[in-house]
């Protein structure tokens, strides 16, 4: 039998005469999406009475009680596997996440992730706002991207964090190896499912899909490849991966975008050994090397880095010596 469990939310005066599902998502750790499934299934409810019409105009004040299904929940296996710990309070741990592990659990992936490893190293002492099977888990990485994630320890962290990066006001700096030579510049949007490989995501610009946002700076040229600086207005999935293909200089490593588009770059025989060498690189060559935002409980501004890892700093180094 599924069960459910209450979630209240006031409506405060910035909010107010706001349609109800985007007063309701903003004020939420919900997206206007699964709002309007909640009240399409009678799940929104005021004075006790089911509210049926998003677009109605809230009042400051006016409380609103969300009925939420639990998820079946999961019993995850703590392992003992070496994380490099940045940093760690009773509210928060920023990991420098290593390349090649999987963030959190899912079919086909039921041990050596992150949440496995911080479930050992907390004692399962982690985050489990809405009762998720994600525990801890704030955002997340891709598999074979390296570098800093902040992780909650208590769900009152996790909802203030979730906000700010809901908000889009946590600062997120990556470096990548790149084909090519990109000039500075901002690269924008729409982010959507891919309509037939439903793995892999899609850019547009007919407003299909959710809005995104990169800034992009080259750091250094080595030949026939470039070390840049991404900047993120927003945080989509696969969201520089994309962008980076979209102006062909996919990201050296990637197996998934801008495969296509790499061939052109060995062509010439004097950089032929570079070629190689990057076309080799076995994963795509991001790093999420900065993040910054405020501390959940002092609301003190923080922010964090970490050098580039050995494997990407190898593959520059070998491809100035070749």
């Amino acid at each position: 039998m599924e069960k459910f469990y209450s979630c209240k939310i006031k409506i405060n005066k910035e909010q107010n005469s706001k349609r109800l599902d985007q007063a309701l998502a903003k004020l939420s750790n919900f997206t206007r999406s699964q709002i309007k499934i909640l009240i399409n299934n009678n799940n929104v409810k005021k004075d006790g009475e089911v509210t049926k019409n998003g677009s109605y105009r809230v009042k400051e004040d006016e409380i609103y009680d969300l009925n939420l299904q639990i998820p079946k929940q999961e019993k995850f296996i703590a392992e003992d596997i070496p994380l490099d710990i940045i940093f760690e309070d009773d509210d928060i741990i920023i990991v420098n996440k290593v390349a090649g592990m999987v963030t959190h659990p899912a079919p086909g992936n039921n041990s050596g992730t992150l949440v496995n490893a911080l479930l050992n190293h907390t004692n399962n002492n982690l985050s489990n706002f809405n009762k998720n099977n994600r525990p801890g888990i704030v955002h997340r990485l891709d598999k074979e991207t390296s570098g800093i994630m902040v992780v909650a320890k208590n769900d009152k962290a996790h909802l203030n964090l979730a906000n700010q990066f809901k908000e889009h006001s946590i600062s997120r700096k990556y470096n990548a190896i790149v084909w090519g030579t990109p000039q500075n510049q901002t690269i924008e949007g729409y982010i959507e499912r891919h309509r037939i490989d439903r793995k892999k995501m899609a850019l547009n610009n007919i407003e299909k899909g959710k809005y995104s946002k990169t800034n992009i700076k080259l750091k250094k040229i080595y030949g026939i490849a470039s070390l840049i600086e991404c900047i993120l207005d927003t945080g989509r999935t696969h969201q520089i991966r994309l962008h980076m293909a979209s102006i062909n200089s996919p990201i050296v490593g990637d197996k998934i975008y801008g495969k296509n588009k790499i061939n052109k770059f060995g062509k010439n025989q004097n950089t032929f050994n570079k070629f190689l060498i990057l076309k080799n690189f076995d994963r795509q060559a991001l790093h999420a090397y900065h993040l910054g935002f405020n501390h959940p409980k002092s609301n003190k501004y923080v922010e964090f880095n970490s050098n580039l890892p050995k494997d990407m700093q190898n593959l520059l180094d070998f491809v100035v010596k070749y």
